[in-house]
């Protein structure tokens, strides 16, 4: 078996196709994949400088650097394609998946996947079509999550004193608010001025209804009992900025009762389904907020009336009950008559009782008068003069009773010194009053007094317990003991007892 011989220089090796040789005049040298990748890049872009596109997003992504990442397809092909956080932020929708729209930008390619993608200036939905099946489809997720839902609703308050009103400040809508409304039933109104049309205007409307969520009551703005959201009719692409998630939302989210009232009749905004109540016109909200004050002149009129009616039949009626009552009633004389027997009666028998006890009194008095004779009292003095007679008047006795009442008036008398409050004087003590001459017992009751009196053995002394120099006052001489004066002899204590 023979085997090919091995090369014998490099010449032939290199003819093998084994190594990248450089020949003489090649004119397509070798280049690297970042020469070709940016030769690529500049050629597209140099191309395809300022395109635009029709076709389905998908992939919609927003990163958290706020750029926007997406795909744009149709039947037959797929475009990458990436919108700046700047561009991203004017975007007049919400880029959802399956809308279809037209993306104006350049071509360029990314190196790091060897993939071309458009770099989206501006963005926008490619037809009404398309703009009306963004509106379903936003539609169909929030009625999923239950904004739209009836439950959520509120009821208006019967008569506002506060009507806040977001809307711009120049249209016709204001003032035909304003004009109704003073019609009506004047308010105070407080208008939030935002844009209702164009670029910015939904995220000033949503701030706004929020705004007025987030006032505080009794603050310098007046919070509002019910806020209007008004604009004038238009096209679809004009009320657009109200069919917004953002407004819609907080729409839902407000603390306050909230009246839509976007565009004419005939116009729907998915403003209007979040709302507590939809208004077909401006105007129309403006009446549906507040009542017709004469309306309810005349309706209190009519209720005082009916009242002053209700309250005089009820009167007559009470009057023609009383009437009747007062006719089954019995007469006094019926009433009194009985009593009036009966007192009559009991006067008879009181009578003909005192005769009839004095009677018996004098019975007994005649009984008892015939002990009363002279003989018998005469008789009864005698016995009781040899009575007399037989008592004597001994000394011993009357000594003894002498002895023990002066041991009773010794006793009370020590009694009397140990109770004086004058008598720890003579040892050094102090009495203490103030100016009525109570006496003073604890150091509170004397710090609320102004002036004090110390009562000494040899006098007293005033003394001012006020923040003021007290003044020294010349001491009251004690007034000398008195000793009690002696009876006279004669008087009922020293009369002599009487034996019997």
């Amino acid at each position: 078996m023979a085997f090919p011989s091995a090369p014998n220089d490099d010449d032939d090796f290199r003819k093998d196709g084994l190594l990248a040789s450089e020949r003489a005049g090649d004119n397509a040298p070798a280049l690297s994949i970042s020469e070709i990748s940016a030769q690529l890049k500049r050629t597209v872009e140099d191309r395809f400088g300022f395109v635009r596109v029709r076709g389905e997003l998908s992939g919609v992504k927003r990163a958290a650097s706020g750029h926007l990442y997406m795909s744009l397809k149709d039947e037959g092909a797929r475009l990458d394609g990436v919108m700046w956080r700047g561009n991203a932020q004017r975007l007049g929708f919400m880029p959802e998946d399956g809308v279809e729209v037209i993306a104006t930008g350049k071509l360029t390619t990314y190196p790091g996947r060897s993939n071309y993608q458009i770099v989206v200036d501006r963005m926008e939905i490619a037809g009404e079509g398309a703009l009306l099946a963004l509106l379903a489809k936003t539609k169909a997720r929030l009625e999923a999550e239950g904004l739209f839902s009836p439950q959520r609703k509120r009821a208006l308050p019967f008569l506002p004193r506060v009507i806040g009103v977001v809307t711009s400040p120049t249209g016709a809508v204001i003032r035909d608010i304003l004009h109704r409304l003073s019609d009506r039933f004047p308010s105070h109104v407080v208008v939030w001025p935002v844009l209702v049309q164009g670029q910015g205007a939904a995220a000033q409307v949503a701030a706004a209804v929020r705004g007025f969520s987030d006032l505080a009551p009794g603050g310098p703005v007046p919070r509002p009992d019910v806020v209007i959201v008004a604009r004038g009719g238009g096209s679809i692409e004009d009320l657009w900025s109200f069919n917004e998630e953002e407004v819609v939302r907080a729409i839902a989210a407000s603390t306050i009762p909230v009246i839509s009232a976007v565009g004419h009749e005939t116009d729907t905004t998915l403003a209007d389904f979040a709302a507590d109540l939809r208004a077909p016109t401006p105007t129309a909200a403006a009446e549906i907020a507040v009542p017709v004050r004469a309306e309810l002149a005349a309706q209190v009129h009519d209720l005082q009336a009916r009242q002053g009616r209700a309250l005089t039949r009820l009167l007559a009626h009470a009057r023609e009950r009383l009437e009747v009552r007062s006719q089954r009633l019995p007469t006094a004389q019926a009433l009194l008559s009985p009593q009036s027997q009966r007192l009559d009666d009991l006067s008879d028998r009181l009578r003909r009782a005192l005769v009839h006890r004095t009677e018996i009194a004098a019975g007994v008095l005649a009984r008892h008068g015939g002990a009363l004779r002279p003989a018998l009292l005469t008789q009864r003095l005698g016995r009781e003069r040899e009575r007399l007679v037989a008592q004597r008047l001994r000394p011993e006795a009357l000594l003894q009773r002498i002895e023990h009442a002066r041991g009773r008036v010794e006793a009370l008398d020590r009694l009397r010194r140990s109770l004086d409050p004058e008598a720890p004087l003579q040892r050094g003590y102090v009495l203490v009053t103030d100016r009525d001459g109570h006496v003073v017992k604890n150091r509170a009751t004397a710090a609320a007094r102004a002036a004090l009196t110390l009562k000494f053995a040899d006098g007293a002394l005033d003394v001012v317990t006020s923040d003021a120099p007290p003044a020294v006052l010349s001491p009251t001489p004690a007034p000398a003991a008195t000793r009690p004066a002696s009876r006279p002899r004669g008087t009922a204590e020293s009369v002599q007892p009487k034996l019997l």
